[in-house]
This record gives C-alpha cells, sequence and structure tokens, in this order.
C-alpha cells in the first residue's frame, strides 16, 4: 500500500514543479534548465512504477480502472510538453522525443475509447502520416482561421469546466463520481492542446530538416567584388560585359539546350554589328537634322504658308469709300439672305419627320 501513496504523491509533486516553470519568465537561465529536467525526472519515475504496477492493460475498459489511477493516464502529456520546454543542443531529437510521448498518450486514450469523435479522425490522419499531419492546409488563410477560433473556443470551454470542479474541491474528496469527471475533463483538456502541439511540431520539424539538408554556405571573402559575384565562378576583372553577354540581355549561360529548345528569352537580331554599335550610344534620341534643314523640307512637301491672299487665311479689309465694293458685299449679304428665308434650318432633312 505504500507504493501507490507514494506514486501518488511523486505525481502531485510533479505536476505542482510543472505548473510552476509555465509562470516562469527566465526561460533561459540555467536554473529554469534544471528545474525542468529534474521534473522530467519525476515524471519518468512516475511512469516507471506506474508500469511496475501495471495499472493499466489493453484488455480492460475505463469502467475496470479504478478513478485514483486515470490521472496518471496523463503521464505522456506532460512528459511531452516537458520536453519541448528542455534546452538542449540537438533540438530536432528533443522534438521528436517530444512526438513520441504524444503518441503514446493519444494510443492509450484510443484504448479506452476515451477519444471523441474528432479527435479519432485526427489521430486516424495523424497515424495515417505523422511527417505531413495538420489541422488544417496551410496555403488555406481561411481554413487555419476558422479551426483556430472553433479550436479556442472548445478549449475555453474546457477550461470552464476544470475551474468549476476546481471550485467545488470539497465535493471531489467525497463524491468519487465528481472526481472521476474531473481526470476526464482534464483528459479533453489535454487531447485538445495535444493536436495543436503536434501541428506546430511537425511544422518545426520540417524547418529543422530542411535547415540541416541544406547545401553549406561558401566561406566568407574580404574581396567586395567577389562577395557580390552573383555567378562566383564567371567571376572576372572585365569592367564591361563581354559581346556575348551583351547580345544576351547581360545573362549568363547557353541560350539552347542540346534539343534546341530555348533556356532562356533572346532578341534576334539583323546583323551582330547592330549590337556593337549601339553599345556606348547615349540613352536618349539624338536629333537627325537641323533646324534649317528641317524647314527647307517642310517648304519643299508644301507645310508652309507664304505672303497674303486667300491662301493665308486672312480677310482683306474692305474700303468703306469704294462704293463698287460696298455694294458688291451689300449684294452679297441681301442674297445671302435671300437665300435663309428660302431655306430654313432642316428643311432638306426629311427622315425623321412623321
Amino acid at each position: 500500500m505504500e507504493e501507490p501513496q507514494s506514486l501518488r504523491s511523486l505525481f502531485a509533486a510533479a505536476k505542482a514543479q510543472k505548473n510552476a516553470l509555465g509562470s516562469r519568465g527566465d526561460t533561459n537561465s540555467e536554473t529554469y534548465r534544471e528545474e525542468v529536467t529534474g521534473t522530467i525526472a519525476k515524471f519518468l519515475e512516475c511512469q516507471r512504477q506506474v508500469s511496475m504496477l501495471s495499472l493499466f492493460s489493453s484488455n480492460e475498459l475505463l469502467e475496470d480502472v479504478s478513478t485514483a489511477d486515470i490521472q496518471y493516464m496523463t503521464l505522456e502529456y506532460h512528459l511531452a510538453e516537458l520536453m519541448q520546454r528542455a534546452t538542449s543542443s540537438d533540438r530536432e531529437n528533443a522534438l521528436k522525443s517530444a512526438l513520441e510521448y504524444y503518441e503514446k498518450y493519444l494510443m492509450r486514450l484510443d484504448e479506452y475509447l476515451l477519444l471523441s469523435g474528432g479527435d479519432k479522425k485526427l489521430f486516424e490522419q495523424y497515424m495515417a502520416n505523422s511527417t505531413s499531419f495538420t489541422l488544417a492546409p496551410a496555403n488555406d488563410a481561411a481554413a487555419r482561421r476558422e479551426i483556430k477560433v472553433r479550436r479556442f473556443r472548445e478549449e475555453k470551454e474546457l477550461k470552464q469546466k476544470l475551474e468549476y470542479f476546481a471550485q467545488n474541491e470539497a465535493r471531489l474528496q467525497s463524491d468519487d463520481d465528481d472526481t472521476r469527471s474531473l481526470y476526464l475533463a482534464e483528459i479533453q483538456l489535454y487531447t485538445h492542446q495535444t493536436f495543436q502541439a503536434l501541428d506546430l511540431l511537425i511544422q518545426e520539424l520540417s524547418i529543422l530538416s530542411a535547415m540541416r539538408n541544406a547545401p553549406p554556405r561558401p566561406p566568407p571573402t574580404d574581396d567586395p567584388r567577389q562577395r557580390s559575384n552573383i555567378g562566383g565562378l564567371n567571376y572576372s576583372e572585365r569592367l564591361d560585359p563581354s559581346t556575348s553577354q551583351l547580345l544576351r540581355g547581360g545573362r549568363g549561360g547557353p541560350l539552347l539546350n542540346s534539343k534546341g529548345k530555348p533556356m532562356q528569352p533572346f532578341t534576334l537580331l539583323g546583323r551582330r554589328s547592330e549590337m556593337q554599335k549601339g553599345v556606348f550610344r547615349p540613352g536618349h534620341n539624338l536629333p537627325t537634322m537641323t533646324i534649317e534643314d528641317y524647314l527647307d523640307e517642310e517648304h519643299r512637301r508644301g507645310g508652309i504658308i507664304e505672303g497674303g491672299g486667300e491662301k493665308s487665311g486672312i480677310k482683306p479689309e474692305v474700303d468703306e469709300d469704294d462704293h463698287d465694293i460696298a455694294d458688291q458685299e451689300t449684294l452679297k449679304a441681301r442674297a445671302w439672305d435671300e437665300f435663309t428665308e428660302a431655306n430654313p434650318k432642316g428643311a432638306g432633312n426629311t427622315l425623321n419627320r412623321g
């Protein structure tokens, strides 16, 4: 009887120490790292005692487990969380250990049928392909936001349920059913947080794996010309690019592959010398003739009017003392008035009449 009592006190002390670590701000200090290691050691000792006492079996149901032993189903969850907090030089292996503990925790819940319908589907999805597990597609921001909001509300409801049991601690000591409900609600909250942790852990592991498999960077050099050289092996002391690079628009490499397929865009020119002549040309267009040449050309084409007359568009002034010209202007005006009276505006338009 002393062994279970020792397990119960050790498990309670380990949980209290883990909760205290969650409110610490000195996560980079040596003291914090030592306390995380000590807390992990306590949970590992609890795990050893649970295995030695054979508290759980795949052949039994949840009804066969005593109320006091249900809380030990969360051992692997606590170990996984602490492995995430542990600072180690080998971060990738630490995260893989956390994934193993989360997986053991979910497998035990699955054996005792403690996973809900949604959690059961997520667990099957994880077991089918653990390296690509995700709660929502990474390229669908709207779906990820919707799932994040929904799971936040679910987690909030589970925490409120646990707070209710904590506020009625006196009833837990006298009522076995309430104590059992508390442990099961705690398992539901931990399961909810487990899938969120799996999503983040797998993303971090993929990043660490990509960094590990990335090609090594070249050693730094003191030559600024080599530091700014993009091609590396194509570095040259020449200030101006070669003619072949100019013809390709400054790009290197072959234009066509072995099968004649274009490898990069290019422009066909009539002659190679055309490109060479335009190397040192100014960026603006220069005039091709003088102003005098332009005026002579316009005069030849008839674009310049010289002198007066009708072509100039200027009406000559009428001499009021010349009665003959005045009479001609008067007759011309009378004729125009008679024409306008005989032909009113719109008289010839018969298409739109009713």
